[in-house]
């Protein structure tokens, strides 16, 4: 094969695999996509507006609202715009850039997650010390490393990806992604996936550890504890353990299926499980959350149903 070093442009190629069915994915997507932004903004408005709800927990849900909108607009705008069309070419700065915002949604997303776990495993295992441990001025510092690092460490393995030298074009995916440009290189990526590996366990597994610890703790407190005391727990953290479960099954499928050429063997399996993990979590943040936490759903259901009633005495 010869070397492609050149190519301005990628193939999208499992939309090949679409065919006719393309309108109803099109229209159900569309769907999705609408439900997960306005879901997702009732979520930011409501937190936004109640001041009772200004508190640790309920800021780290906005903000895993506000990416859930961030990986939205970077899948699913140009997702449905590919949908309808013939062509499925996407230029190397418009491939690079996707794959930079859904990487970084995903690494943001376990990183708010291990911070709401610790914030969990503080309330619980050390609640006369909450106040003192989980300041304003701590909760500024988890958010600066939970942002920032993931930023670079993603941005570092697109830089690296990004100057490989490819001998072809053709990405078996819906959406661009890292290694599967990786895999087209003409030349050894040994540095590439040493940096993939080690963003992986940084960004990935050591977040997932953290809640995993976290949640081992809690449950040895929580055993010593009062029936009332561990339905008050149950009904803190299920929200969370429920978000937990689904990305890390999400985001372990994504990186297990990324290895094999899945596209292969069963072609429509494999754009399902490559949706998942950027279509499952934004639908069902603001559902568990929405409607697990009482505070929430409260202010929700006030917000909702003042709008008619202003409409009325209009």
């Amino acid at each position: 094969m010869e070397n492609n070093t050149s190519a301005s442009y990628f193939n999208l190629t499992m939309f090949l695999n679409i065919g006719n069915y393309r309108y109803p994915a099109f229209v159900l997507c569309l769907l999705l996509c609408a439900f997960i932004i306005s879901a997702n903004l009732v979520i930011i408005v409501a937190i936004a507006r109640e001041k009772s709800l200004h508190e640790p927990m309920y800021i780290f849900i906005l903000f895993l609202s506000v990416n859930s909108l961030y990986g939205t607009a970077g899948f699913f705008f140009r997702f449905l715009r590919d949908l309808l069309s013939d062509s499925h070419l996407i230029s190397r700065p418009a491939c690079f850039t996707q794959i930079y915002v859904i990487y970084t949604y995903a690494s943001y997303e376990l990183t708010l997650l291990g911070i709401m776990a610790y914030d969990r495993y503080v309330a619980i295992c050390q609640p006369l010390h909450y106040h003192n441990k989980i300041t304003a001025r701590m909760i500024c510092k988890l958010f600066v490393i939970a942002w920032i690092y993931p930023a670079v460490a993603v941005g570092t393995c697109v830089y690296l990806s990004s100057r490989l030298p490819l001998c072809d074009n053709k990405i078996p995916k819906v959406f661009c992604a890292n290694w599967n440009i990786v895999k087209l290189s003409c030349v050894s990526t040994v540095l590439n996936n040493l940096v993939g590996m080690f963003v992986s366990t940084s960004t990935v597994f050591l977040p997932l550890a953290f809640v995993l610890y976290t949640y081992i703790r809690i449950f040895l407190i929580c055993r010593k504890c009062s029936p009332e005391f561990k339905s008050k727990v149950i009904q803190s953290c299920l929200p969370h353990i429920i978000t937990f479960v689904n990305y890390s099954v999400t985001v372990f499928c994504d990186v297990s299926l990324s290895r094999i050429n899945l596209e292969e063997l069963n072609p429509l399996l494999a754009i399902i499980l490559s949706l998942e993990f950027v279509v499952i979590p934004p639908i069902l943040n603001p559902l568990v959350y929405g409607l697990k936490l009482p505070e929430i759903r409260k202010i929700m259901l006030r917000t909702l149903c003042s709008k008619p009633a202003q409409a009325v005495k209009a």
